[in-house]
This record gives C-alpha cells, structure tokens and sequence, in this order.
C-alpha cells in the first residue's frame, strides 16, 4: 500500500514538473482540431508558449533565476532547429508570420519546457547530486555532445562514442530524491535513460499533431524511429548537465554568502 502511494505522489510531483510540455502539448492538438482566426497556427502557438512563460513566473512556480536558465535553453534549442531543418533533417511546412529561415519561433520553447521541467522536478523531489564530476569533465563533455549535433553532417557521427564517455564519466554518479520524506536514489545514467524514453514518446505526439514532421511524415504520420531515442537521450543529458551545473554554481555562491555573513557578524 505504501508503495502504491509513493508510486502515485511520485507521479503527482512529475505531472505538476510538466506543466509547461503539457500546455505545449495540449495546445498543438487544438489548434489542430480546432482551427484558430487571424493568425496563423505557428503564431497562435508562440503567443501562447509567451503567456505560458509569463503566467508560470507570475505566479511563482519558476524563478527568475529558472527563468534565465530556460532563457538560455531556448536560444540552445532555436539555433538547433534553424541549423537542422537548413539541412533537411525535419520541416515545419505551415506557414507562420514568426518564421526564421523556416523555422518558427515557437519551437524554441518546446527545447525550453524541458529545461522547465527539469527546473521543477528538481526543486520538487528536492533533488541531490553525489559523485558528480568536476566541472572540467562535465563542460566540455556537454559540449562535445551538442556540438556533435551540427558536425556529424559534415564529419563522423561520435554519438555513440559520447555516450560511452558519458557512462564512464558517471559510473559513481547518483542522484537522490524524496518523495514524502523518504529519500531515495538512482543511477545517474538511469535517469538519462528514462527520461530521454519518455521525451521519444512526447516527440511521437508532437509529430503526431504537426509540431514538426520528419521527411518520412511528409504524405503520411508514422512513428518516429526508436533510433531517434539516442538523440533525445544526448539532448537530455546536455540539458541535465547544464542545469545540474547551474544549481551547483548557484548553491556554491549561496554558500560563500552564507559563509561571509556568518563571519561579518562573528
């Protein structure tokens, strides 16, 4: 009975972590079903991933500092997009008066709910990293992962490689977590994985809905290729890193302010 309830408040607390994809989610479905007047659906959609952003700021459920983070996976993720869909990797064929090169602004933030997320979860199952490397190993190798996004066009994709540097870097890496006091844990690595699984079936949705299409949903949907898992869970992990790193610069500063008061006032 006990772990039903855990079960349930656990999957409580990652609903209310995905509030931001659900109302993406939700939105690109009625605007599918339900046509929207004046302005194109791209527009409708980027008005509404705005209002989204402001209201959950407004009424507290992100910070201002969660805020930059999600600010700068935006900017990660529209510079993404305008790079792959210039190389054909998918299309958005609607047309949009807030387009850039093809690419609608709006895409950004389905790159930045995932930041929201992990924002939110992490402040919500109170989230503590053990064993987690030392900034020269965890920065370049998100580097070297978002970077291999763009090259492996025109170079060797190392995908799989980084991602057996990333098992290695992390091999000792846990992460914990509390559900109604009790604490638990898991590999670091699992929780790549699992969260990288979850966004491939998000991205089915997506396409599903016209988000974005890939060149073999161009006449007809079909589901995205279980391949695609490998990308997301490099995405996830680059998202993770830069995140995980943020809150450890940002807890370390708090610290040393801490540290000074106590001292001022010794």
């Amino acid at each position: 009975m006990r772990v039903l309830k855990q079960l349930v408040r656990f999957g409580w607390e990652q609903a209310l972590s995905c509030l931001f994809p659900v109302v993406i989610f939700a939105s690109l479905a009625i605007t599918q079903v339900i046509p929207l007047p004046f302005i194109p659906r791209y527009d409708w959609l980027l008005i509404i991933c705005l209002l989204m952003q402001w209201w959950m700021v407004r009424s507290r459920l992100e910070t201002k500092d969660e805020l930059k983070v999600i600010t700068v996976f935006h900017l990660i993720g529209l510079a993404l997009e305008l790079f792959k869909v210039h190389m054909g990797s998918w299309s958005y064929p609607e047309e949009g008066y807030s387009k850039i090169l093809g690419v609608p602004l709006y895409s950004g933030f389905m790159y930045a709910s995932v930041a929201s997320y992990l924002c939110q979860a992490w402040r919500r199952l109170n989230v503590e990293l053990v064993k987690w490397p030392p900034l020269k190993m965890v920065v370049p190798l998100a580097a070297a992962i978002y970077l291999n996004f763009f090259t492996h066009h025109f170079w060797i994709d190392i995908r799989w490689w980084l991602s057996g540097l990333v098992i290695i870097v992390f091999w000792k890496s846990l992460v914990f977590y509390e559900i109604n006091g009790t604490r638990y844990r898991m590999p670091i690595a699992l929780s790549f994985v699992l969260i990288g699984f979850f966004i491939w079936i998000a991205e089915n949705i997506a396409t599903f809905f016209g988000a974005w299409k890939y060149p073999n949903q161009t006449e007809a949907w079909s589901l995205v290729h279980l391949g695609k898992v490998s990308s997301w869970l490099l995405l996830v992990i680059v998202s993770f890193l830069i995140v995980a790193t943020l809150k450890q610069v940002k807890g370390k500063s708090l610290a040393k302010d801490d540290s000074r008061q106590s001292f001022s006032l010794n």
